[in-house]
C-alpha cells in the first residue's frame, strides 16, 4: 500500500513539472494570439490581461494581409522549405544507407566525421558561403536560399539511426530479386523509414521557415522576403511597429507549423523513437 501511495505521488509529481512547463512554453505564444485581438488602446494598458477589453481581431488580420505582401512572404517560405527538404531527401536516403548497411573501407571513419559536422554551427561558416554565392552570382535568388541546405547532416545520421534498425534479411531478399543498391534505397528503405522522414521533415521545414539570418545576409529584394523576414518589416513610419497586426501576422506565419506538427505527431514521436533502437 506504501509502495502504491509513493507511485501515485510520484505520478502527480511528474504530470506538475510537465503541466507547469508545458505553461512557461505555451505562455508566449498564448500571449501573441492575445495580442493579435487587442486594439491598440488595449494593448497601451499594458498587464497580463488574456481576454481583450475591446476586440479588434478584425481589423488586426485585415491590416496583417493588407500592409504587407504576407501571402507572397508565406509562399516564397513554402518555396524554399518544400524545395531545401526535397533535396535533404535525395542526398540523405542514399548516404544514411552506405553509412548502415554497406560495408566499405572507411565507413566508420567518414560517419565520426559526420557526427563531427553536427557540431559545427552554420553561423561558422556563413562567411565563406556568402562568398561562394556571390562569385557564382546568385545571391538575392531563390538558389542562394536553398543551395546551401541541401544537405543535411542531422539528416543523414537520423536516417541513418532508422536504417540500422531495419533487418538486413530485408536487404539480402531485395538483393536477391535482382534489384541494385539504389533501387533498394527507393523501393524498400525508403517507405520503411516514412517515420523518421516525418520527423526530420518537421525539424527540417520548422528550421528553415524560421530562419532569419540567412535569408537577412542574401536577399535585398523584398518580392523574395521569407516569412520571418516579411514579419520583421512590418512597421510604418510614422508609428513605427503597431503589435496588434504584428502579432497577428506572427499568428498567421507560426499557425501552418502549428498545424502540421498536430496532424504529423503520431509519425513524428514514431520516427524519433525508432531512430533511437540501436
Amino acid at each position: 500500500m506504501r509502495y502504491g501511495k509513493s507511485t501515485l505521488y510520484g505520478t502527480i509529481m511528474k504530470h506538475g513539472v510537465l503541466a507547469l512547463g508545458a505553461v512557461f512554453v505555451l505562455a508566449p505564444f498564448v500571449q501573441m494570439v492575445s495580442t493579435s485581438l487587442k486594439s491598440s488602446q488595449d494593448i497601451a494598458q499594458g498587464g497580463l490581461r488574456i481576454i481583450p477589453r475591446e476586440w479588434a481581431a478584425w481589423e488586426n488580420y485585415t491590416e496583417a494581409f493588407t500592409a504587407t505582401p504576407l501571402l507572397l512572404y508565406m509562399l516564397n517560405g513554402v518555396i524554399v522549405t518544400v524545395c531545401i527538404f526535397a533535396l535533404q531527401v535525395l542526398i540523405a536516403l542514399p548516404c544514411a544507407y552506405a553509412l548502415a548497411k554497406l560495408r566499405w573501407r572507411g565507413r566508420d571513419t567518414v560517419f565520426a566525421l559526420v557526427l563531427l559536422c553536427l557540431l559545427i554551427p552554420p553561423h561558422a561558416v556563413a562567411i565563406p558561403v556568402y562568398i561562394l554565392l556571390f562569385k557564382m552570382g546568385i545571391l538575392d535568388t531563390y538558389a542562394s536560399l536553398i543551395l546551401p541546405f541541401i544537405i543535411s547532416v542531422f539528416g543523414i545520421f537520423l536516417m541513418r539511426q532508422f536504417f540500422m534498425t531495419v533487418p538486413d534479411d530485408l536487404i539480402d531478399a531485395a538483393r536477391m530479386d535482382g534489384m541494385s543498391e539504389f533501387a533498394i534505397v527507393w523501393r524498400v528503405m525508403a517507405p520503411t523509414a516514412v517515420p523518421a522522414l516525418v520527423a526530420f521533415g518537421i525539424f527540417s521545414v520548422i528550421a528553415h521557415w524560421n530562419d532569419y539570418f540567412w535569408p537577412l545576409i542574401v536577399l535585398s529584394s523584398e518580392e523574395l522576403y521569407t516569412p520571418p523576414l516579411g514579419i520583421a518589416t512590418f512597421r510604418t513610419a510614422e508609428v513605427g511597429y503597431v503589435f496588434g497586426p504584428l502579432m497577428a501576422a506572427a499568428t498567421i506565419v507560426i499557425a501552418p507549423l502549428v498545424i502540421a506538427f498536430l496532424f504529423a505527431q503520431r509519425r513524428f514521436i514514431e520516427g524519433i523513437t525508432l531512430t533511437g533502437m540501436k
